[in-house]
C-alpha cells in the first residue's frame, strides 16, 4: 500500500511539474504606422467605411500561421493574435487611412454610421504569409465605391523585412505592409473624390 501510495505522489509530482514547464502564448495585435496626414480642407470632409475584409481560410484562427516553404505552414499555438485578425486588420487600414486622408470619419463597416458613408472599401487579403526570420508579404485587392457613383479598384503586393528575428518583430513588419497599403488605397479615395466632385 505505501509503495502504491508513494508512486502515486511521483506520479502527481511529475504531472504538476509538466504542467508548470509549459510555455506561455504570447499575444499580438497589429499597429497603425502614423503616416503623415494630409492638409484637411473642404473636399476631405467626407466619410468612409472600410469593410468587409476576406481573408484566406487557413489564416481565420487565433494562432499565427507561419509559412515553412512554398507548399507548407505551421500553426503555432504559443503565439497568437490577441482578438480576430479580421477585424484588427479593418481597424488599422481604418486609422491608417484616417491619418493620410485627414477625415474626421473613417469607420470599420460594422460601426454606427458607417452605412451612410461617402465611400466604401471592400479589401480582399489574398495572401498573409509570415516567415521566421526573414519577413513577410501581404497580397491585397480592393475597391472603393463612391455613393454617389464611382468606383476605383486596386491591388499590390508589399513585403517588408522583419530586420530581426522573432514574433514582435514580424507582427511589426505585417503593421507596415498595411501601413502602405492603407496609403495605396487613400490614394484612390482621394482619386475617386477628385474625379467625382460633389
Amino acid at each position: 500500500m505505501k509503495n502504491g501510495t508513494k508512486i502515486a505522489g511521483l506520479i502527481l509530482i511529475a504531472l504538476l511539474s509538466g504542467c508548470s514547464s509549459s510555455p506561455k502564448p504570447s499575444f499580438y495585435n497589429l499597429s497603425t504606422e502614423g503616416a503623415p496626414s494630409a492638409a484637411a480642407d473642404a473636399k476631405t470632409l467626407y466619410s468612409v467605411a472600410v469593410g468587409p475584409l476576406t481573408l484566406p481560410e487557413m489564416l481565420d484562427r487565433p494562432q499565427l500561421v507561419v509559412r515553412v516553404d512554398a507548399n507548407r505552414v505551421e500553426i503555432d499555438e504559443f503565439h497568437r493574435w490577441a482578438g480576430p485578425l479580421q477585424q484588427d486588420m479593418v481597424r488599422v487600414i481604418a486609422e491608417n487611412m484616417a491619418q493620410a486622408l485627414a477625415v474626421p470619419r473613417v469607420l470599420s463597416s460594422t460601426q454606427s454610421g458607417a452605412g451612410d458613408a461617402d465611400y466604401r472599401v471592400v479589401v480582399d487579403i489574398q495572401r498573409f504569409d509570415t516567415i521566421p526570420g526573414k519577413g513577410v508579404a501581404i497580397e491585397a485587392a480592393w475597391t472603393v465605391r463612391r455613393s454617389a457613383g464611382g468606383t476605383k479598384s486596386g491591388h499590390v503586393l508589399v513585403e517588408e523585412s522583419a530586420g530581426t528575428e522573432g514574433y514582435d518583430a514580424l507582427v511589426a513588419a505585417h503593421s507596415r505592409a498595411l501601413g502602405r497599403i492603407s496609403r495605396d488605397i487613400a490614394q484612390d479615395v482621394q482619386a475617386l473624390a477628385t474625379t467625382n466632385p460633389g
